[in-house]
């Protein structure tokens, strides 16, 4: 019988009628083993080296996209540079073997790698996107690095920018000689304790606007301070903003007062570190409001510098005592009180005293009356408790006033329930945190002298340690006795705890030391700014914008809760812009308002 063929042979040739049966064999598995040799070598080749293979016309892997997070990128490259984008072409063999082809088989998604998405389109191609600051991201990776994500690298800034201020320390106030107040770090002559008000350690005569200066010195101490930038959550920049225009704000031209601002913006744009996000990883501190940073024009009868306008400073953050409730380019944190502990026991000892204190007054009110103000409400105010048999009054305008004495504020504030802060000169006022270090339960009447300025420090649920009653009830002759008469004496001692477990998150810590388990004020603002850039950077890795932001409506942003958006809220009466001849004018109460802040300011030293 006739045999048939076996098949076609890997080489397509047709055996000639009559060769042999171990011929034929021989060849077979000859070809066999070379189809298999490379078949091996090449696999070998692209999924274990990944690298380039032939360019024929063979088939080829689809495009493969992948997250950002996951790539190492190469060295930090400090020279101004945007994303960088690298193509990767991987084409699958194919061999000829005489007429016939044999084709190697496409690797599997495992096998090229396990988590890459794969797309599919004619060229083989993995785009990765890196960017300078996704080194500083990783390190939050490293959990053997007690620092991993919270490095903080700090501009090593020409002296004009802050100690040489020091130097001249006469001249940082027309009214004051900030030269005492700059001693002990910034915490400025120690208080003597003769009437037992004060702890024995850790009390201050700390000026109001000394932050500039205590927030340097409490950043030298900062356990994680790193001399490479690329390994940064965020970069400080040690300039004192507040010190800087206090020199200048009366009887200077608006050149005098831009100087060292502009200064600074040409210093720091030349930087390396700048050019990474455009200093939307810097930020600043300024021991004063916002409005002496806010001047609309170059007019010399205009207030303040406008280091906050400045385009290059917009995309900075700007730490403030006082923030603005229609920009987004500064931030509240706390006035400086007069307690500044070294250690937790000193924190603990004073919590632990404020809680076993009698408070034989309902409520009290240390400040001057407003007459020049039509919108004040502090004459009410002073009248109510002038009237009132359970309230304390401590008038503050004219002469010897023991407003100025420390000791006496402290003594007030803490043998009372409640404590009033209606807006000062500007919405804030550094009483307000004498209050808070007291015990006192703090009642405000505007929700910008707190609940939207200091959101970093303060509870959301501003209900849970102060009382708020709005102006208009004031203005109505609503009596504050009775509206604080009414709460429930178990909840005024749950206010009052919650009052006393803010304290360290409302202090600032002794410079020279550090406190171990407590975050005070310090802590806290370094922690938010951190989170800011953090979140901004991993925004920009997944290419997220926020198109729907507005930036007059800033204030709300801060309210919000996960998942909320922003829209009509009970505070927005109270920050209804301005209008002058039909256009917005934002700035004009808040400007005469800072005016007569700084001659506020004259007036304590007389």
């Amino acid at each position: 019988m006739r045999r048939r063929q076996a098949g076609i042979l890997p080489f397509g040739a047709l055996m000639e009628k009559g060769q042999g049966k171990n011929q034929h064999s021989r060849l077979c598995l000859l070809a066999s083993l070379s189809a298999f040799f490379w078949f091996c070598l090449l696999y070998f080749h692209f999924v274990v080296f990944g690298g380039g293979g032939l360019t024929d016309n063979s088939p080829q892997l689809d495009p493969i996209s992948i997250n950002g997070e996951s790539i190492n990128p190469p060295p930090l490259d400090l020279k101004p540079s945007p994303p960088v984008t690298q193509s990767v072409t991987v084409n699958l063999p194919e061999i000829d073997v005489g007429r016939d082809r044999v084709v190697v088989d496409k690797p599997s998604k495992d096998e090229i790698q396990g988590n890459l998405r794969i797309k599919n389109e004619d060229r083989a191609k993995m785009e990765i996107k890196t960017y300078p600051f996704m080194r500083a991201l990783r390190t939050v990776d490293n959990k053997s690095d007690p620092c991993g994500g919270r490095y903080i690298y700090v501009h090593d800034l020409p002296p004009r920018f802050n100690e040489d201020m020091l130097k001249e320390c006469k001249s940082l106030s027309l009214w004051t000689n900030m030269c005492k107040f700059t001693t002990n770090a910034g915490l400025g002559p120690p208080l003597e304790n003769l009437e037992g008000v004060f702890s024995n350690t850790g009390w201050y005569a700390t000026n109001q606007f000394a932050v500039d200066v205590i927030f340097n010195n409490r950043m030298k101490q900062y356990e994680c301070l790193t001399n490479d930038s690329s390994l940064a959550a965020a970069i400080f920049v040690p300039f004192y903003a507040g010190f800087d225009i206090a020199r200048y704000l009366w009887g200077h031209n608006t050149s005098t007062r831009d100087a060292a601002s502009l200064a600074l913006v040409d210093w720091l744009v030349k930087r390396p570190e700048w050019s990474i996000m455009g200093g939307k990883d810097h930020f600043l501190v300024a021991g004063r409001i916002t409005w002496d940073f806010r001047r609309l024009t170059d007019q010399d009868s205009d207030w303040g510098n406008k280091l906050l306008f400045l385009p290059a400073a917009k995309n900075m953050s700007m730490l403030v005592v006082e923030s603005s409730p229609w920009n987004a380019n500064d931030y509240g944190i706390p006035y400086p009180t007069y307690f500044h502990p070294a250690r937790d026991a000193d924190v603990f000892d004073w919590q632990d005293r404020m809680r076993k204190l009698e408070r034989k007054h309902l409520f009290c009110f240390a400040g001057a009356p407003r007459p020049g103000n039509v919108k004040s409400i502090r004459g009410q105010i002073i009248d109510q408790c002038k009237n009132s048999k359970v309230g304390k009054l401590l008038e503050c305008d004219f002469g010897e006033s023991k407003c100025h004495s420390p000791s006496s504020i402290m003594q007030m504030f803490q043998s009372s329930l409640f404590c009033l802060q209606p807006q000062g000169d500007s919405y804030t006022r550094r009483s307000a945190f004498d209050s808070m270090l007291a015990g006192c339960i703090p009642v405000f009447f505007h929700p910008g002298s707190a609940y939207t300025q200091y959101t970093w420090h303060l509870p959301k649920n501003y209900s849970q340690y102060s009382v708020f009653i709005p102006e208009d009830d004031i203005r109505r002759n609503i009596s504050i006795e009775q509206r604080l008469s009414q709460i429930p004496a178990e909840k005024v001692k749950e206010m009052r705890e919650a009052v006393i477990n803010l304290i360290p998150r409302l202090i600032y810590a002794d410079p020279r030391s550090k406190l171990e388990t407590f975050k005070d004020a310090f802590d806290v603002a370094v922690g938010a700014i951190i989170d800011k850039v953090t979140k901004l950077r991993k925004d920009i890795i997944e290419g997220r914008k926020d198109d729907s932001f507005i930036e007059e409506l800033s204030w709300k942003y801060a309210l919000l809760d996960e998942g909320q958006v922003v829209g009509p809220h009970e505070w927005d009466p109270f920050f209804s812009k301005p209008k002058k001849d039909g256009k917005s004018d934002s700035n004009s109460s808040s400007v005469e308002a800072a005016k007569n802040s700084f001659k506020n300011e004259q007036r304590q030293q007389s």
